[in-house]
């Protein structure tokens, strides 16, 4: 696909068929997550495929339970209060509760790591991040490749974090080492809903011209 119209008509999908998706797209998808900028170009990423279904149960049934969790803490504080009026609201929180009772289903779960061991001083000794923002702008890019590359298959992805209320026990599954933390969950597969395109404020809204205030201009 042309690269802008991959850019317009990407957007999160959350429902999925059951029809595999082949080794080739999994690994075309990740060459495209492995062709993203790192800080110090240390490359910092590591992907888990999950494909096998007991696997894939395991973690949809500490997904869901991480779901409802956050939905009644959102409904005891009103935690989207700023947002819930919004038109899309209703709508994408059907979908993400459809994801969280369906995730086992998608065929593929592709868990992105970011590994500590790899992100020299941008990493304390103990593991921590002294510097977050670099290091996190070391996996997000990756992910976002994917989620590109996917579109440009006509693959459905999703980018989810609800995982980091269970990241314990995902790395127990899936055997990652201490020093990887998990950044994000994508479920990927054919979807069975559409593509785009995608609604989103105007750039006039969200762009300034040297300071704040001073609108974008349209044209030259």
């Amino acid at each position: 696909m042309e690269f802008f119209a991959v850019l317009d008509s990407q957007r999160a999908l959350r429902r999925f068929r059951s029809d595999p998706v082949e080794l080739r797209d999994l690994r075309r998808v990740l060459e495209a997550a492995t062709r993203a900028p790192s800080a110090r170009g240390a490359e910092p990423w590591v992907f888990v495929v999950v494909r096998d279904p007991a696997l894939r149960a395991e973690i949809g049934r500490r997904y869901r339970a991480a779901w409802d969790e956050g939905q009644r803490f959102t409904r005891a504080t009103d935690a989207d209060r700023d947002v819930r009026t919004a038109a899309h609201y209703d709508r994408m929180m059907r979908a993400a509760a459809e994801l969280a009772h369906s995730l086992h289903e998608a065929p593929v779960l592709i868990v992105c790591g970011l590994d500590h061991a790899r992100l020299g001083p941008l990493a304390a000794p103990d593991g921590s991040l002294r510097a977050p923002a670099a290091a996190y702008a070391s996996i997000f890019p990756a992910v976002q490749n994917l989620l590109l590359a996917a579109r440009a298959l006509g693959l459905g992805t999703t980018l989810t974090t609800l995982h980091r209320t269970f990241e314990a026990e995902l790395k127990t599954l899936l055997a990652l080492p201490d020093h990887v933390e998990v950044a994000a969950l994508v479920p990927l597969g054919w979807p069975r809903d559409r593509f785009g395109p995608t609604r989103r404020r105007p750039v006039g809204e969200v762009a300034a011209l040297d300071r704040w205030g001073t609108p974008l201009p349209e044209r030259d």
